[in-house]
């Protein structure tokens, strides 16, 4: 394919791989039409088919001369009721159904639970939701063996159903022993990002943590009413957060998820991390090739909160018109960047900087932008630390992020505003400013005559040692020198 031109959206679009997308022939049609990053779900497909997956995503980029961002999402410990004689049953309206330990198949009367942890912490008056939410239980008794229910909302139930439980935490690991597994794979496989589901306090990702040994960024999904308690806690744990809104909705009442999206996003974006919001932004194009005008303001509205990234799920994954779904999905973040409105709200939020040398430097760089016409912020960076602290600002020109990492130029895939390149370590000064200005007229982020903002380290190639920030002007003559010391 041909070399990719840099995107003028700021806002990502992570789209999920599956069944309808796998192909390498079909990924090139989802980045080509707006993707920037993409998902890969591990509840479904074999090790195989997801190793087949990475390594056409890792052929594309070469191809299409961009860095690509990869999201491994585990399964997490998804709670699930056993099995029935007639692999159904019908819990009647305001009957008596109970959940037990008994392994023999189920009735209208009763199922297994077979999950030994959640019997003996239940209490009276807590709810217990099956099948997304469709069945709705309250406890009437618990113990050890068995917990009696009254059905507030009844329906037809049918083997391995999910359960939610939304009025307790439930003292279960948030890694199952298929997650570690799946985990080890990503990792092997090279991955930028592990999503960790169903996380309920901040030691849940302790151990996702240790097992990844320092590889990749760990990305915590909330879905969880204990895990909206503890988000600050948890905040601090990980490199990001994503608002998983499925089953947020299904423990919540709909009417609490908007708001709570916004308190996450804005939390994340204070503690200068990216954010991910997901789960059903244009559900319907799973089947239509157009969404609803409802989902396209919730996308929207996403952006405008200013969201680091948006997300499709089975729209790419296993929907008939994956292509569009990416294609829309990106018009819509670009339509709304496109607002003289858009900068005024995705700064609503005050993001005042730490009182460190490097936050000022990137505050710096969002006010100097917006009183000097710039036309790009060059960051370098080793760790992408640098560039987090600039996203965090949302200035109002693009980023473009110079790093001698591989990996680094991936993981910053997620990042707003953030345009990365791999490329060799600068030395001094003056590499600095020329390669500077050669990367930012190679990769049309300015050109003669326009202003440069960038923000380095010194001693260069030191982590954490921003204190540099300097403007300059293109002069168009940059791009013809030392250009074969850019690898």
């Amino acid at each position: 394919m041909q070399k990719l031109e840099p995107r003028s959206r700021k806002v990502k679009v992570l789209a999920t791989v599956g069944p309808a997308s796998r192909s390498p022939e079909m990924l090139e049609k989802l980045l080509v039409a707006g993707a920037d990053a993409f998902r890969v779900n591990m509840s479904h497909g074999e090790h195989a088919d997801h190793a087949a997956t990475i390594k056409a995503i890792r052929e594309l980029e070469k191809t299409s001369g961009r860095p690509i961002s990869i999201l491994a999402d585990l399964q997490g410990p998804k709670l699930r009721v056993g099995r029935f004689k007639d692999g159904q049953a019908v819990i009647r309206h305001s009957g008596h159904f109970t959940l037990d330990r008994d392994p023999a198949p189920g009735d209208e009367t009763r199922v297994e639970l077979p999950h030994p942890e959640l019997f003996g912490i239940l209490q009276k008056g807590q709810r217990l939701l099956i099948n997304d939410g469709k069945i709705r239980l309250k406890v009437i008794k618990a113990d050890e063996d068995a917990i009696l229910c009254s059905a507030e909302v009844g329906g037809v139930i049918s083997d391995r159903k999910g359960v939610n439980v939304p009025d307790a935490e439930v003292p279960i690991p948030a890694l199952t022993e298929k997650d570690r597994r799946d985990l080890a794979f990503a990792v092997q496989q090279g991955v930028d990002w592990i999503g960790l589901s169903f996380v309920q306090r901040p030691e849940d990702l302790a151990e996702a943590r240790k097992l990844m040994g320092g590889y990749g960024a760990l990305c915590a999904k909330i879905e969880k009413p204990s895990a909206v308690k503890r988000l600050a806690e948890i905040l601090e744990m990980s490199d990001g957060i994503m608002v998983a809104r499925g089953d947020l909705g299904v423990e919540l009442d709909p009417e609490e998820v908007p708001p709570l999206q916004k308190k996450i996003v804005d939390l994340a974006r204070n503690a200068g991390k990216p954010v991910i919001v997901a789960t059903q932004m244009l559900e319907s194009m799973i089947e239509s090739p157009t969404p609803t005008r409802a989902e396209v303001s919730d996308v929207a509205n996403a952006v405008y909160d200013g969201a680091d990234a948006v997300m499709l799920s089975a729209e790419t994954a296993a929907g008939d018109w994956p292509v569009e779904s990416v294609a829309i999905m990106s018009r819509i973040a670009t339509q709304v960047e496109r607002d003289d409105a858009y900068i005024g709200r995705v700064r609503y939020l005050d993001t005042p900087p730490d009182r460190t040398t490097a936050d000022a430097l990137a505050h710096a760089c969002m006010t100097i932008a917006d009183t000097v016409a710039i036309s790009a912020v060059v960051v370098f960076t080793g760790s992408g630390s640098t560039a987090r602290r600039v996203a965090r600002e949302r200035p109002s020109v693009p980023m473009l992020v110079l790093t001698p990492s591989v990996k680094t130029a991936r993981r910053v895939g997620l990042l707003w505003g953030a345009t990365a390149v791999a490329t060799k370590d600068i030395g001094s000064f003056e590499e600095m400013i020329a390669k500077g200005k050669r990367m930012a007229l190679r990769h049309r982020f300015g050109k003669a005559g326009d202003k440069l903002i960038a923000l380095a380290g010194v001693p260069f190639g030191t982590p954490g040692s921003t204190n540099l920030l300097h403007v300059v002007t293109l002069t168009g003559d940059e791009l013809k020198r030392h250009v074969s010391n850019d690898a």
